[in-house]
């Protein structure tokens, strides 16, 4: 069964993460505590961080678990404010016991905790540091779109800025002025000519391919492997910069 403890196996990244990007998988696991028709929230925290074992040491650390159940807090009110779930009536829900909406129910059952942990399973680490944790989020609430734009457009910032452009330098045109193979700023005239212009069109293809359709409009990345891949390419230009502006 999968929890936040084996979607995010890391407290940090489960506490870097909003509330309301938790809400549908506490809606997930919610559905499968259901008794009557209701379920008890504190029920599902208990699961979904690994509480509800023995050894509760199967858990989350314990110094970090006081900011955990602040968030999870955090998110069950998201939640409810959202009207995804409401109060049982009567002396349930005085006592805690809540009860799914037709939304909530929506939400529920549309969650693909697999897709989840398919994006959760992907390491931070192949995320270049200066976007990993804003792309990583939106790799994780399957806002694949953003992640792939978020992505390509810090590309084009470092580039501009690295190479001393203007704000008003942007997209292929920056990128063939910044690696042009004799005058470009970011172009290393110690590499071969077929090198320097193979990067030259490697940053502006990649400007063309990924940036640019995501600013015009959405849907153009459905796939997470795919974004994923793309988000990869976009950190391997981001280091290159890196590696330009040191230089």
């Amino acid at each position: 069964m999968e929890t936040l403890l084996t979607l995010y196996p890391n407290a940090q990244d489960l506490l870097a993460t909003p509330a309301e990007d938790l809400a549908p998988v506490l809606l997930k696991l919610a559905k499968g505590t259901v008794q009557n028709g209701m379920f008890w929230p504190d029920t599902v925290n208990e699961i979904a961080t690994g509480d509800h074992t023995i050894p509760r040491q199967l858990g989350y650390p314990l110094h970090q678990r006081q900011q955990i159940a602040t968030l999870l807090a955090q998110a069950w009110s998201w939640i409810e404010r959202n009207g995804l779930i409401v109060r049982a009536s009567g002396t349930n829900g005085h006592n805690g016991w809540m009860i799914f909406t037709q939304q909530g129910e929506q939400v529920s059952d549309a969650t693909d905790i697999q897709k989840l942990r398919a994006a959760a399973e992907f390491p931070k680490s192949l995320i270049h540091p200066a976007i990993a944790e804003n792309v990583w989020r939106a790799l994780m609430r399957n806002d694949l779109h953003h992640a792939v734009l978020a992505a390509f457009i810090a590309v084009e910032e470092a580039v501009r800025s690295a190479g001393k452009f203007a704000d008003s330098d942007y997209g292929v045109k920056l990128m063939r002025d910044a690696f042009h193979p004799e005058s470009g700023p970011l172009t290393d005239l110690t590499r071969p000519h077929s090198e320097r212009e193979g990067l030259q069109q490697l940053f502006a293809g990649a400007i063309l391919s990924y940036k640019n359709p995501n600013s015009h409009r959405t849907g153009n990345v459905s796939d997470l492997r795919e974004a994923q891949e793309q988000v990869v390419l976009a950190s391997h230009l981001l280091r290159i910069v890196d590696a330009r502006r040191k230089g």
